[in-house]
């Protein structure tokens, strides 16, 4: 699968300039490559305006699902479409979004953990679904930012047989470094691809890291960008994650008798 990383700035609650940058980058992507597959960062139509979700929020995703869907539809391409301020009868919510390349919608996903340091719990609501969806016949699974720094919430997914796990971020740039060791260890852990779109650049309220980056199931990186806008390819195997997966049987060795709680050490425990 090839996919293509849009890596970019975010103009600061200004949706039609967001989607028409995305429309320029898709369009030149596939004039010069055979992609299957863009990933788009978090919150990309609107940057961190929360304060302003009232107005520019789309209800139920309408504008942005049928942007992608019709680039997605002429291109023949998949996208993993970032996320978007989504407002539903029940609050504003961060909900990424998942279009086949027929510009059909087969997943919704809204942010489980809200990040307290940019405010978003007194915005946005909690989602409660999980991540998992399948493109082009293969399972894999997309979370949002803050979401990488809770590797339960990751492993439950892999547990449901996701091979390639997508990120979609605006990570602030004073823990670029949390950002890059987070995700590496992501994909070692659970003998995964991880696809990983960060914004650039800067808002009222901070700044953005970029190093948007893929990751190969053994953990070393197969591309990865700097601090600059730019579209990051790479291809990946699925055979791989099954090769890597049969060399080091972590899934088989598990004990999960032992995980829920400290019950099961006390237990067994020597006195």
């Amino acid at each position: 699968m090839k996919i293509a990383i849009i890596q970019m700035d975010i103009a600061f609650g200004d949706p039609e300039a967001n989607r028409r940058y995305v429309k320029q980058q898709v369009e030149q992507a596939v004039a010069e490559e055979t992609i299957d597959l863009f990933v788009l960062p978090e919150l990309w139509t609107t940057g961190y305006d929360l304060a302003r979700f009232d107005q520019i929020a789309e209800q139920s995703g309408e504008i942005t699902i049928g942007f992608i869907a019709k680039l997605a539809k002429q291109y023949q391409v998949n996208f993993v479409a970032g996320s978007i301020a989504n407002a539903k009868e029940t609050g504003y919510y961060n909900t990424l979004i998942v279009i086949d390349r027929q510009g059909e919608l087969i997943k919704q996903y809204d942010k489980v953990h809200l990040f307290r340091l940019m405010e978003e719990e007194k915005f946005l609501q909690q989602g409660s679904i999980d991540g998992l969806f399948t493109i082009d016949d293969q399972q894999a699974a997309a979370v949002i930012c803050y979401d990488i720094r809770f590797p339960e919430w990751v492993r439950t997914h892999m547990l449901n047989g996701a091979k390639v796990l997508f990120v979609v971020a605006e990570w602030p740039k004073p823990r670029i470094d949390h950002w890059r060791t987070l995700l590496i260890s992501r994909a070692i852990e659970n003998q995964c691809y991880v696809v990983a779109c960060n914004r650039i650049g800067e808002d009222p309220n901070n700044m953005f890291g970029g190093h948007s980056m893929v990751i190969g199931p053994w953990g070393e990186i197969i591309a990865e960008a700097d601090d600059q806008a730019m579209t990051l390819l790479a291809n990946i195997t699925w055979e791989e994650v099954d090769r890597v997966r049969k060399e080091i049987p972590v899934y088989q060795d598990r004990r999960t008798e032992l995980y829920q709680s400290l019950d099961g050490f006390k237990k067994n425990r020597q006195i």
